[in-house]
């Protein structure tokens, strides 16, 4: 029995040894695997600098302005005067309706306007009450104002001058309230840009805007900043403005792509080597390393303009990035954010 108990001892023993031996090879292991040497690389101290600024930014060219022809009555379409490329005038006829709503109200309203002229007499001479006179002028107006109505609405024209860019009926389909052409001015155009919120307090209704296109190469058409809008969206923290076009040669067109360069003056910026600007794998979206403590910190930029080989950044929230950060130039491809940073010379 005795001999039975010191055997299990032993082995007891024995187990507790190895297990404790085995923890203290795997915390070594496991202190050997968490720890990772620091990163060397080599910085510099980013200095805010004076720049001669032009804004280069893409944008869609629109129709100054554009209009869907539909007309506020149902019915039959009896004949379209334009087709697809027409030019036309302000006040062209474009679209006949159906007329049997118009000639009803015409008949109404001539029996009507006999009716008022036979009531004003006799209201002049005391025959009828003030108010059967109100009452026969009251309906007279309204058949005024309806007839006035379906004429605009039955003879369509056109509001402005400008090219007739879509067609979706025929003469004597049935009219279901889609537009029946689309009416674009191309004499003048529109487009819509959108600018880093760094530069809100810079631009300006009046602003002179070129804008290039690779159709016409070394050629730059003159726009105008027409309007500023007046808040910041807060998920691309840009703002908008509206461009004005003149277009008199029309040698460009609606839903062209171009580029747009807005001076705006000179502005403090921090521009930095090329080289440090990292890319997102996936996506367009940029980033840099900056030396925080010790410590690599990751900073979301957008690129602004280009110096040989060096380029403007602006950090996608403000402060981010700013004069006297010590930004990573080399060793930055190796880093994820918070790793331990070793500066060498």
């Amino acid at each position: 029995m005795n001999k039975t108990i010191k055997i299990t001892t032993i082995a007891l023993a024995f187990l507790g040894l190895a297990a404790c031996g085995g923890n203290k090879q795997d915390d070594k292991k496991s202190a050997t695997t968490t720890k990772k040497e620091a990163e060397k690389v080599q910085v510099l101290t980013l200095q805010s600098e004076r720049i001669a600024k032009t804004l280069e930014l893409s944008t869609t060219l629109e129709g100054y302005e554009t209009m869907n022809i539909s007309p506020s009555i149902t019915g039959h379409i009896e004949h379209i005067y334009v087709q697809v490329g027409s030019r036309v005038q302000k006040g062209s006829m474009l679209v006949r309706m159906d007329q049997t709503q118009l000639n009803t109200t015409r008949i109404n309203l001539a029996s009507t306007k006999t009716e008022l002229d036979r009531v004003t007499a006799l209201k002049a001479s005391g025959s009828v009450s003030e108010q059967v006179y109100d009452q026969t002028k009251a309906a007279y107006d309204q058949l005024v104002e309806s007839e006035r109505f379906q004429n605009e609405n039955t003879f369509v024209r056109a509001q402005f001058a400008g090219v007739i860019s879509a067609k979706n009926f025929e003469d004597g389909e049935m009219y279901t309230g889609a537009p029946i052409l689309t009416l674009t001015q191309i004499s003048r155009l529109k487009a819509i840009i959108n600018i880093p919120e760094t530069y809100f307090p810079l631009v300006k209704t009046g602003m002179k805007v070129d804008i290039e296109s690779d159709i016409y190469p070394g050629k730059t058409f003159p726009a105008t900043i027409e309007i500023v809008y007046p808040t910041i969206d807060p998920a691309s923290h840009t703002f908008q403005a509206k461009l004005n076009i003149p277009n008199n040669g029309e040698k460009i067109r609606p839903g062209m792509y171009v580029r747009t360069h807005l001076a705006i003056g000179e502005v403090d910026a921090i521009v930095v080597p090329y080289q440090s600007v990292l890319k997102l794998t996936g996506s367009n979206d940029r980033y840099v390393f900056v030396n925080e403590e010790g410590t690599a910190r990751r900073v979301a930029v957008t690129l602004g303009q280009r110096y040989d080989d060096r380029i403007e950044v602006i950090p996608v929230e403000n402060g981010a990035i700013k004069a006297g950060d010590q930004l990573v130039i080399t060793g930055q491809a190796r880093l994820v954010d918070g790793d331990k940073l070793e500066i060498v010379e």
